[in-house]
């Protein structure tokens, strides 16, 4: 099972996906037109596997970890049928630095040397799985992926040759000693998302929406200002042209923590709706143990997964033609367990020697309609803990992130707890209480508000109205792309979420002691608070404390 074959005089790829007797089915990765019966099928002796080693970052792969630049130089701009290409380039040469001397013991996943492999990420060279033993001989200086760098000698005295590739099965997890509990998030810089539904590193987060919801636009801004070390993005059965345009911004994005270019970090595959499906199921797995292998050399991995529908499909269309008992709306029965077994592979982990690494995962889910009670939604949702809903009536208002601040939650609220009071400052958790309780009480009033109008309300629940007014426009609705306003650190959220409150709190003690709600409609400091979203990192503390003192002052005059 799942062994690859190649078929044919043209050498197309295929992988065993069924046994019966001495009778295989091998479903192909590629078009199979002018195959005829007769024609010699090829064993590998392998499962699907992908090859690790210094050169991936930077690299586009289509489903298979074939590299996308290396298929255009042989065949042009569509992939010819058969094409076989090494997925790292055997030629080039890399400057190899040994981390470990001759006479040490090492076992899996240790590091013996490193590789600088871009300007923004160091390649640590590790033992392959299942190796250990003591080092009898190491290298340092060029080399290419295949050349032997270091040689050791295993308990039962062989001698295993050690080069900076490897090979690893894509359906299977890589090794690690131990899975840690989350304890820190994954700060995006997106308000809605870092205040009120975090993500941690080693965390899976689901985005279900509809056609034109910003699921790729959120991804995108995830991918760009996510304090991940690695960012691997699949483009799983997506449209030639939103691939396209991936492949076309991502090389333009600048990396805002070095001022490279992003891509200096980023592995992309490329898995387009016309490919075929065999491949589209493979490059999810393709991208997982990319992250992995990634996470074991100690980097926190972002893993962007666009669409995980897109791949459901893919597993339906392959069931069918298995002839198997289909299950809810033509999924296989089995699609629950597929898609646990995919965000499994998330997580933080630490090896022997006490260096963590993590992948988390951020699947985005395409619901036809934007029914988010169809099997993959409602599947994906069983597994992950933070699920961003993305609304329709939102993105019909222009409100982005189009994130439904009342359908979304997150598990990792009390994870991440401690990590904002130390690194930000205390009371994060319930500033965001407050603000959720504000915006769920304006749901409840909003029904009264169509039936007759605002102006029939107490005085105090006017103020709740207009105050979260000020929480939906002025701090969840985020552009990405103002220079300013597409990234705000943690510190400036919580300032800006305090200051909105105190505006609340003030405001309504005045409204007790008889001011009017439409004075405190009018007044100037309102235009500061809409503005402060706008207002760069560094000049905001000082101008956080005159926005407070503007409230004070404004309000008391009122009074």
């Amino acid at each position: 099972m799942y062994e690859v074959v190649k078929i044919g005089e043209m050498g197309l790829f295929g992988e065993v996906i069924e046994l019966e007797k001495d009778r295989a089915v091998i479903q192909c990765y590629e078009e199979t037109s002018g195959v005829s019966p007769g024609e010699k099928v090829e064993k590998t002796n392998k499962p699907l596997s992908v090859e690790l080693g210094p050169g991936l970052i930077e690299s586009i792969f289509d489903g298979i970890q074939r590299p996308l630049d290396s298929v255009r130089k042989e065949g042009g701009d569509f992939i010819p049928r058969g094409v076989d290409v090494a997925s790292l380039d055997y030629d080039k040469k890399w400057n190899f630095n040994p981390e470990v001397e001759e006479g040490d013991k090492v076992s899996e996943s240790d590091i013996i040397g490193t590789v600088p492999e871009t300007e923004i990420v160091e390649h640590k060279i590790m033992v392959p799985p299942g190796i250990s033993g003591e080092v009898t001989n190491i290298s340092s200086g060029e080399f290419t992926v295949n050349d032997v760098v270091a040689e050791l000698r295993t308990d039962d005295g062989n001698v295993e040759e050690i080069t900076m590739r490897q090979e690893w099965p894509v359906r299977q997890g890589r090794p690690y000693d131990k899975k840690l509990d989350p304890e820190s998030p994954l700060v995006t810089g997106q308000r809605i998302l870092d205040t009120f539904f975090p993500l941690t590193k080693g965390g899976t987060a689901a985005v279900p929406g509809g056609f034109g919801t910003g699921k790729t636009v959120l991804q995108h801004q995830v991918s760009k200002w996510a304090d991940a070390d690695v960012i691997i993005f699949i483009g799983c059965g997506e449209r030639g042209n939103e691939m396209a345009e991936v492949l076309e911004e991502f090389p333009e994005l600048e990396d805002p923590r070095t001022g490279e270019s992003l891509m200096k970090r980023t592995i992309l595959i490329a898995n387009t709706s016309n490919m075929p499906v065999a491949a589209r199921e493979s490059s999810i797995y393709t991208g997982i143990t990319l992250a992995e292998y990634y996470r074991d050399m100690g980097y926190d991995v972002a893993l962007q997964a666009d669409s995980t529908s897109r791949w459901a499909e893919a597993l339906r269309e392959i069931s069918g033609r298995l002839e198997e008992m289909p299950g809810e709306e033509g999924y296989p029965a089995y699609l629950a367990s597929r898609l646990a077994g995919f965000y499994e592979r998330a997580g933080m982990v630490k090896h022997s020697d006490e260096r963590k690494g993590s992948v988390s995962v951020v699947g985005a889910v395409s619901p036809p309609g934007g029914d988010f009670s169809e099997p993959v939604t409602q599947n994906t949702l069983r597994i992950v803990k933070v699920f961003w809903a993305l609304s329709t009536e939102l993105k019909d208002r222009r409100h982005f992130p189009a994130i439904d601040w009342l359908d979304s939650y997150s598990l990792y609220t009390e994870d991440v707890e401690d990590w904002w009071d130390e690194k930000v400052g205390k009371g994060w958790l319930e500033l965001r209480r407050r603000s959720l309780e504000l915006l769920q009480k304006e749901d409840e009033l909003q029904e009264v508000v169509q039936l007759v109008g605002p102006d029939a309300l107490p005085e105090k629940e006017r103020v709740v109205l207009d105050v979260t007014r000020m929480i939906r426009e002025d701090f969840l609705q985020q552009n990405a792309f103002h220079d300013v306003d597409t990234y705000c650190s943690p510190q400036k959220q919580i300032d800006m979420l305090e200051i909105i409150l105190k505006f609340y709190d003030i405001a309504s003690e005045a409204v007790d002691k008889g001011a009017s709600v439409d004075d405190l409609s009018d007044l100037q400091v309102k235009e500061r608070i809409a503005r402060m979203k706008e207002v760069p990192e560094d000049e905001f503390e000082e101008t956080a404390k005159e926005i407070l003192e503007q409230i004070k002052n404004e309000i008391e005059e009122l009074m």
